[in-house]
């Protein structure tokens, strides 16, 4: 297996991860442009975007792309993410030439009808209100919306219904101007391909790409907040979270490591305490989200209202005690899950695919499994003790509940339990 990269003359950086014993392939474009980079009045478009670019170029129709890539029996799909959005197709090795020439018609040569444009802002609509109608879904909503208010990182991935419906074709345009660059794109392939014929290929279908810079987002400023709304549900979707750390952090891979000895699996310490012991749950995990330059750790758990107001102490009480009571089995176990979860995901072409492109969009080069491995190998239980102490203590929690909620305790009671304080 084989890493090379290359970057074209249009800033455009090619990474590829040969896998010579498949007959198929994963590639895609990878984007540094999510809606983080979203102004107040475009929110929501970057996920827009994603949707009107599979809607018709200037020789191909909607219809036409759905029916050459099926045609092969490949696949074809994109993503939007805070701070990323890809396109991406999965094919079998011969046709790596037509996904590539897709994937440039749909990034360089969209034409963004304003009839298509009307249609998928209907459907965008549409995926808003489900969105709005599921507790699970919403509750994440009012979770960033709380750590981070007021700022682009805490705004929603699929915008709103007003901000989607004043969307024109010219501030799509305006936007893949301003955000889709060369620098800033990498296209990305893992499993039967062949680096130097796909090179020569973006070299030329990516070949308008703009080859300056763009500008990197607005700080984000974590305050953390409350964001409750009272529903008569059967059960009670509770977030508790704490500042996280970016993804160069030093600390990174330790983050993750404590998450998951916390909440990563049956033998995680929340559900072993909160769940099996106690019965006060169905569902409890803990989970980190990294980004560019901070990050957010989080409590999930969904309860019915009798039970709220005994589990959120028991929850407290494994965070406080995370900080001094780590002990070298758990720690075993928690590197072997993220060690396997690692080694796992490389033999898959889409999931290598990804973590390629998403390591030289941060990074600026491929980091090997044998560096990732040492990191994970290098975590200690005292490395773990202080930096659960500093998460869980050293800036205001966030909450975000929905549901029959009246017996969770408030913000500044849980800070003060933590030992954290709120701002006024």
């Amino acid at each position: 297996m084989t890493v090379r990269v290359t970057k074209l003359s249009s800033g455009l950086t090619v990474a590829t991860h040969a896998m010579d014993h498949l007959e198929s392939a994963a590639l895609g474009v990878w984007i540094g442009a999510g809606s983080r980079l979203e102004s107040p009045t475009e929110h929501g478009i970057s996920h827009l975007l994603e949707h009107m670019a599979f809607k018709g170029t200037a020789r191909r129709s909607a219809t036409d792309i759905a029916e050459e890539i099926e045609a092969v029996g490949g696949e074809v799909n994109a993503a939007t993410s805070v701070e990323t959005t890809s396109y991406y197709a999965r094919i079998l090795k011969p046709d790596a030439g037509l996904a590539v020439d897709i994937l440039s018609d749909i990034l360089c040569h969209s034409t963004f009808d304003e009839e298509e444009l009307e249609r998928e802002q209907h459907v965008i609509v549409q995926e808003i209100g489900a969105s709005l109608d599921t507790p699970e879904d919403r509750v994440f909503d009012f979770f960033i919306e709380g750590a981070f208010p007021d700022q682009p990182l805490g705004r929603t991935i699929l915008g709103t219904e007003e901000t989607v419906r004043q969307t024109r074709s010219d501030h799509l345009f305006s936007y893949l101007d301003r955000h889709y660059h060369g620098p800033s794109m990498v296209l990305s392939a893992a499993g039967a391909v062949d680096h130097d014929a796909l090179v020569n290929l973006a070299e030329e279908r990516f070949a308008s790409l703009p080859a300056s810079e763009t500008p990197p987002p607005p700080p984000a400023r974590y305050r953390g907040g409350d964001v409750r709304e009272a529903r008569p549900l059967m059960e009670a979707q509770i977030l508790l979270g704490f500042e996280g750390l970016p993804y160069p952090a030093e600390d990174f891979h330790a983050v993750q490591i404590l998450a998951s000895l916390l909440g990563g699996g049956m033998s995680s310490r929340l559900f072993q305490e909160v769940r099996e012991k106690r019965g006060l749950c169905y569902s409890i995990y803990a989970f980190h989200w990294s980004f560019a330059d901070t990050g957010l750790f989080g409590i999930h758990a969904a309860t019915g209202a009798e039970d709220i107001g005994r589990l959120m102490p028991v929850v407290l009480g494994e965070l406080e005690r995370a900080s001094h009571d780590i002990n070298e089995a758990e720690l075993s176990r928690a590197r072997a899950q993220m060690r396997a979860s690692l080694l796992m995901s490389l033999e898959s072409p889409a999931a290598r695919a990804g973590q390629l492109a998403r390591q030289m969009l941060l990074f600026g080069r491929p980091i090997t499994t044998e560096e990732l491995v040492a990191r994970i190998d290098g975590v200690s239980v005292e490395r773990l003790r202080r930096l659960a102490e500093t998460i869980f203590t050293s800036a205001p929690p966030t909450i975000a509940a929905i549901g029959p909620i009246e017996q969770l305790a408030s913000r500044d009671r849980i800070a003060e339990r933590l030992g954290s304080r709120v701002e006024a």
